[in-house]
């Protein structure tokens, strides 16, 4: 397990930290599991807003760093500037269950969260370990506030289940982040002595955190290495220079790293036996700073964990049989086994990710884990079986993996090895010129239906490219939205809550003569055409030989609320006073309305079997 923790004073990130991590670095004992503290991640309101849209840059650079590695997020969770994430190898990952996170403000007495402390906590291969990264408060004269501020967080931080409500319940705890413990007594320039001539040791005693580790009873039974690196704070930003300003601050070493494991005699074991001390063991292998990073007036500090337990789970709780290659569509089988006591959903989903990718949802392609036969497989532990359909399939060749989502514990209960795709590239479709061409009037008597975009990826969380996080639908009830033309690329952006209402069906709307012509000459005026390959991915006017096909007010597809659909790349917003105005219009010239949705103008007459829609 490696553990990093950086105050990175609202920097931006810098281009690589693949030292940082140790990676690449010809080690036999490769990290499994990596836990990154940051603070003081510019929480500036501008940027949060940013951030609350996109992911946020820091986040994304350790991303990008740690997936060539195989490293996939596990879980993160941002208080301000507070940030943790923990990632993990993919095969792990059905190992590392019951995820939860939590967060405790003490800034300004607990209102603001500034500062504080932010956790995730999970079970790996088992055995109950949380990560605990603080942000203490400043300031030499502090260190009493400081004792009290951790004893909250603490206190304040529970978790659901029996397992390990509090922190210090959890089998391995390890606290980290820029807890601001200073040197006192030694004079400035003793110090600055010490460090030049590496004879840190003499610091060592005047540590206000090694002080308290023998006297605070918070803080019995954590542990920490010896402090063979120079203080990380504070330097002049852009040097490896300690402060040289009008204040001249004492150096200091604000950023640690501390584990504890849980005392043997608290609780008891199976059979009400008291565990043996043997159970759990945990060395140090590496603590360090990193000098080579200037972007903040902190040193970011790594540490390096062997973590030795007593008994490992090694069956995940969903096993998935797949061919080594899948050359032809109908090669795209998917047969799962669920184990005995797995907490199975009509939500959980299948995805296909290709070998490096980023998050649990990160996919190419996803197919619902809704087998008929689901829960009888369950009970006799049979395997079910579920199909990926042609259209979804990614094509060309490729390495890639296949994982089951778990909706009731939000991570991926079952992986598999890495398998080949090879499936020829779909030949380029006709010529937009085939259906464009003809712009008569009679042409645009046809059904529209309104396309989800290309992957219908049931929950997309961050995406890299995709950064689209639009509120719902459903939240905007007097808006009428359209696809902006600025936007035709694919999205992965419907839910799959969202989506619970049309398994499987695209909706179909039916708009009035004049509403047709008015979409049409709004098509041409965004310069898209019906059947064009750029406008696809929103509009398609759906035909059959000897004309039209319409779909019967009874089907769902035409019941369906649009709303029901998720989220869209890009929304024009619309006033419902203009945008209802050419509803009004058209009901005054005979035409029929039929009402698709509660934000739909009244007085339109509606048949029972339309009341009933969504």
């Amino acid at each position: 397990i490696t553990v990093v923790t950086w105050n990175v004073g609202t920097a931006m990130p810098p281009n690589d930290v693949t030292s940082l991590l140790h990676l690449n670095t010809g080690e036999t004992n490769d990290a499994d599991v990596i836990a990154i503290g940051l603070q003081e991640v510019n929480s500036k309101i501008n940027k949060r807003l940013k951030d609350a849209l996109f992911t946020d840059q820091w986040s994304e650079l350790f991303m990008d760093v740690l997936s060539p590695f195989h490293f996939v997020l596990v879980s993160t969770v941002r208080m301000q500037g507070v940030i943790l994430l923990v990632f993990a190898k993919y095969y792990h990952l059905p190992f590392l269950q019951d995820v939860q996170t939590d967060c405790t403000r003490t800034g300004l007495g607990g209102y603001w969260g500034n500062k504080g402390g932010v956790s995730i906590r999970l079970s790996i291969f088992g055995h109950m370990v949380c990560f605990l990264n603080c942000h203490l408060p400043a300031h030499l004269e502090k260190a009493e506030q400081r004792k009290e501020d951790f004893a909250t967080i603490l206190h304040m931080q529970q978790f659901e289940g029996r397992a390990a409500s509090g922190i210090l319940d959890h089998d391995l705890v390890f606290w980290f982040g820029d807890l601001n413990f200073r040197i006192e007594s030694l004079d400035i320039r003793f110090v600055k002595y010490a460090i030049d001539s590496n004879i840190l040791s003499q610091l060592w005693e005047k540590d206000q955190l090694n002080i308290a580790k023998s006297t605070w009873p918070v803080l019995s039974g954590f542990q920490e290495g010896p402090l063979n690196f120079p203080p990380t704070f504070k330097f002049d930003v852009g040097t490896n220079k300690y402060d040289s300003s009008a204040k001249k601050r004492k150096p200091a070493w604000t950023d640690r790293i501390l584990w504890k494991i849980k005392s043997p005699s608290v609780g008891l074991g199976a059979g009400g036996r008291r565990p043996s001390r043997g159970i759990l063991s945990v060395s140090q292998l590496c603590y360090c700073s990193h000098m080579e990073y200037t972007v903040s007036d902190h040193k970011p500090v790594a540490a390096i964990f062997a973590v030795q337990f007593a008994s490992k789970a090694d069956k995940p709780p969903v096993e998935i049989y797949v061919a080594d290659e899948w050359s032809r569509p109908e090669q795209a089988v998917v047969r799962y086994k669920m184990a005995a006591g797995f907490h199975r959903s009509s939500w959980d989903w299948i995805g296909l990710y290709r070998v490096g990718f980023r998050h649990p949802k990160d996919y190419v392609s996803y197919v619902w884990a809704r087998s008929d036969d689901g829960e009888r497989c369950l009970e006799k532990q049979l395997c079910a079986q579920v199909m990926f359909s042609e259209e979804t399939l990614p094509k060309g060749k490729g390495e890639y993996i296949l994982g089951y989502y778990s909706n009731t514990s939000s991570s991926i209960a079952g992986v598999t090895e890495p398998f080949q795709i090879s499936l020829p590239r779909s030949e380029e479709g006709s010529s937009p010129t085939d259906s464009s061409g003809s712009s008569s009037e009679e042409e645009d008597d046809s059904t529209l239906v309104l396309l989800a975009p290309k992957s219908r990826s049931p929950s997309p969380g961050k995406m890299k490219r995709h950064r689209s996080r639009s509120p719902s639908l459903a939240k905007f009830q007097g808006l009428i939205l359209r696809p902006s033309s600025r936007d035709r690329g694919t999205s992965r952006s419907p839910s799959p809550q969202s989506r619970r209402g049309l398994p499987g069906d695209i909706p179909t709307i039916h708009l009035p003569q004049e509403e047709l012509g008015h979409c049409a000459a709004k098509a041409k005026e965004l310069g898209w055409t019906a059947d064009s390959q750029e406008g696809s991915s929103f509009y398609q006017t759906v035909r059959e030989q000897g004309g039209p096909r319409r779909v019967s007010a009874d089907s769902p597809l035409a019941r369906a609320d649009p709303r029901n659909l998720g989220l869209l790349p890009a929304l024009r917003l619309e006033m419902i006073d203009q945008a209802l105005g050419r509803r009004r219009e058209s009901a005054d010239q005979g035409y029929p309305c039929r009402r698709m949705s509660p934000t739909s103008p009244p007085g339109c007459s509606t048949s029972p079997k339309e009341r009933s829609s969504p």
